[in-house]
């Protein structure tokens, strides 16, 4: 049986290692489990381009710029309507093939807003590096990362941020806080949500779990990338990047878990459907 994964490229355009590190863990999904697996990049905010609704699996990117300022942007509804259609299909019991959903970053964002989970905002100043992730309670229920650690490390790049959970629209829509982010005690801001379950098919990350230490730390590696880094967050969160990427057992423990777990689930959906 062939598997169809419809990758939501969300970057416009924008130079990233997201688009790789995904393609490269479906690469190895499908070869390691021996699968007639295929994907396909559509382009959704550069080209407008949507998936139909013949995939089963679909993987939303992050991405550049604001979450908010594109509400009645035509790609947005575009996108928006595909999560209508797939919310129809998983909500009708006549119809046995769900379709999963992960939302990464910039997606991720996007739906929080669409199911109004959060308040959606701009960060005071962007967040850009490698940091624990902590787990709530609910977190344990999942079959995703499974161990007695509080916490994991993570990826994390963003200059939005969706704080302040209603838990009464969690609750109305079945949905679940999984991760949030570090507590700063010197500092009285709101913990950013870091982890979504937003039903039963559709999975959310506010860092980036397909994030690869080796590619990471070429690409850090690169002057044009330093001289950026640098510029826009200073020299010691550069050399901090590194130091951390000396040893990157924890951030490619998160990279081998997080997708993979959720394409067990999704993939062993489809199988027995």
């Amino acid at each position: 049986m062939s598997i169809k994964v419809a990758i939501l490229d969300m970057y416009d355009g924008y130079p990233n290692q997201g688009m790789k590190g995904i393609q490269d863990i479906l690469n190895k999904y499908r070869t390691n489990n021996k699968l007639d697996l295929d994907y396909q990049v559509f382009d959704v905010r550069g080209k407008n381009e949507v998936p139909d609704t013949s995939y089963d699996i679909y993987i939303s990117t992050g991405g550049p710029g604001s979450p908010v300022d594109s509400e009645g942007s035509e790609w947005e509804n575009n996108f928006f309507d595909l999560i209508d259609k797939l919310d129809a299909i998983n909500n009708d019991p006549t119809i046995a093939a769900k379709k999963h959903g992960f939302f990464i970053c910039h997606s991720f964002q996007l739906l929080c807003r669409k199911y109004k989970l959060g308040n959606v905002v701009k960060r005071r100043s962007p967040s850009f590096g490698i940091f624990p992730v902590y787990k709530t309670d609910q977190w344990d229920q999942e079959e995703i990362f499974s161990g007695v650690d509080e916490s994991f490390f993570a990826m994390d790049s963003r200059e939005w941020q969706v704080i302040e959970p209603d838990f009464n629209q969690f609750e109305k829509i079945g949905a679940k806080l999984l991760a949030i982010e570090k507590e700063r005690a010197h500092v009285n801001l709101e913990r950013c949500i870091m982890a979504i379950r937003f039903n039963d098919y559709f999975f959310g990350t506010q860092f980036h779990p397909e994030a690869d230490p080796v590619t990471l730390k070429d690409f850090m590696l690169q002057e044009t990338t330093m001289e950026q880094i640098v510029s826009t967050h200073g020299g010691e969160k550069y050399f901090e990047i590194l130091r951390l990427l000396e040893d990157p057992t924890e951030l490619e423990l998160t990279r081998k878990e997080i997708i993979p777990s959720f394409l067990n689930k999704a993939i062993g959906a489809v199988l027995v459907g």
